[in-house]
C-alpha cells in the first residue's frame, strides 16, 4: 500500500530542491491524478426493485434492514405530518426515513474509479451510506460488504405496500405510487 503522505511529502521535498521536473515524476508515477466523469446515471423503479429484492432489502455495507420506496412514499401521503416529504428531499423539511431507511443502488466499485455500470457492481445500500461512501472504495474506507441474508423473510415491506394499494385504489392516482407499484408487481415471483 502505497503511503500517500510520504509521496507528497517526497514532491514538497523535490520541489524545495528546485527540481520540479522529479516532482511532477513522483507524483505521475506514485499518486496519479485520475479524471472522473459524472456519467448521470438513472435507474428505473423497475431495476432498482429487482436490485432490492436481490439483496433482500438489507443494506450491503452495514446489513440493517432497508423499506421499499413506495412503501415511504405512501407513508408520506397517508401520515404527511408524521412521515413528511419534500420533493428535493430537503433535509430540514423531510422526515429521515428518507435518508436512513430508503434504498439505493450503489455501486460496489466506484464508476469514477473505473467500475463497471452493471447489475455486478449494484448493490442495495441506504441514501446516507450512499452518500457517505461516495466515489471511495471499500477499502478506502475500511467497510465490508455483508452477503446478501438468503433465508430473511424481510421484504422491504413491499407485500404490505402492494395489499395497501390494492385496498385503497385510490392511491394508484399518484404517479409516484403507480410506478413503484408496477416495478413490485413485476418483480414478485408470487404473481
Amino acid at each position: 500500500m502505497v503511503d500517500k503522505a510520504d509521496v507528497v511529502a517526497r514532491v514538497c521535498g523535490a520541489l524545495r530542491e528546485g527540481d520540479r521536473d522529479r516532482a511532477a515524476s513522483l507524483a505521475t508515477d506514485e499518486y496519479p491524478f485520475v479524471a472522473t466523469t459524472n456519467a448521470g446515471r438513472a435507474y428505473t423503479a423497475l431495476q432498482s426493485t429487482r436490485i432490492f429484492r436481490r439483496g433482500g432489502f438489507l443494506d450491503r455495507y452495514t446489513g440493517d434492514r432497508l423499506v421499499f420506496p413506495g412503501t415511504i412514499r405512501l407513508l408520506s401521503m397517508i401520515l404527511p405530518r408524521e412521515f413528511p416529504a419534500h420533493p428535493n428531499w430537503k433535509m430540514s423539511v423531510a422526515h429521515m426515513v428518507y435518508w436512513e431507511l430508503f434504498p439505493t443502488i450503489d455501486h460496489v466499485v466506484p464508476v469514477a474509479r473505473g467500475g463497471a455500470d452493471t447489475a455486478e457492481n449494484w448493490v442495495t445500500t441506504s441514501m446516507v451510506r450512499n452518500a457517505a461512501k461516495s466515489n471511495w472504495t471499500l477499502e478506502e474506507l475500511g467497510w465490508t460488504l455483508k452477503p446478501i441474508d438468503t433465508v430473511s423473510s424481510w421484504d422491504g415491506l413491499i407485500g404490505w405496500f402492494v395489499d395497501y394499494v390494492r385496498v385503497r385504489p385510490e392511491d394508484r392516482s399518484d404517479k409516484y405510487i403507480e410506478r413503484w407499484l408496477r416495478a413490485a408487481k413485476a418483480t414478485d415471483i408470487h404473481t
